[in-house]
């Protein structure tokens, strides 16, 4: 099963006068690992490199920012694809110290950043979802609430026309289950519309 992360989890690395500050935070997809790469350029701007690699579905990716290729970010990713996160971004801020690592000193000191940081994490299980969209009758409205309530479905909207239209998102375990329960109480007249 998939996990990520409950927050963000940080280590500091001191290997042959060179410093690694790793961060292992949760992230869903490239534009927002983007968005913290920047503002860690921007916080470390005497920084030599700010590595990093992102494990989500199709938008996972690793970057070396100027490593020799492979020796940083494909190893980061390797940690996390190891503890079967998801939705989780890896970066390590590097400032070098003078002293030339190697490619096998550069990949134990990167994944040794991250490894570090994932020590004690708050995993979170991840439960795949499946949205559903109906529409149902005015006088239905209620019963539909409360049954998106009672099962902790997302409600992502509602929007009031001839009927009642619902957007949500439930476990995909729960979801045909859901639909055999509400088509029983409603007698027929939910409309479920396609995704």
């Amino acid at each position: 099963m998939p996990f990520t992360l409950a927050a963000a989890r940080h280590s500091e690395l001191v290997v042959k006068k060179s410093r690694f500050i790793g961060c292992v935070q949760p992230v869903a997809d490239r534009a927002g690992a983007q968005a913290v790469v920047q503002s860690l350029r921007v916080a470390h701007p005497a920084a030599a490199h700010v590595c990093w690699a992102l494990m989500a579905g199709g938008q996972s990716a690793a970057n070396d920012d100027g490593e020799p290729g492979g020796t940083a970010g494909r190893p980061m990713l390797e940690v996390l694809r190891h503890h079967d996160l998801e939705g989780v971004l890896a970066t390590v801020v590097r400032y070098f110290g003078g002293v030339k690592l190697g490619a096998g000193g550069l990949v134990r000191a990167y994944t040794d950043s991250i490894a570090q940081a994932l020590i004690g994490a708050p995993l979170v299980p991840l439960v795949r979802q499946r949205a559903l969209h109906c529409a149902v009758p005015y006088a239905l409205e209620g019963l539909l609430r409360r049954e998106i309530a009672a099962l902790g479905a997302t409600l992502d909207g509602v929007r009031h026309e001839s009927m009642v239209h619902f957007d949500f998102s439930l476990p995909e375990t729960a979801a045909d289950a859901f639909i055999a329960r509400i088509d029983d109480a409603a007698q027929g007249r939910v409309a479920w519309l396609p995704t």
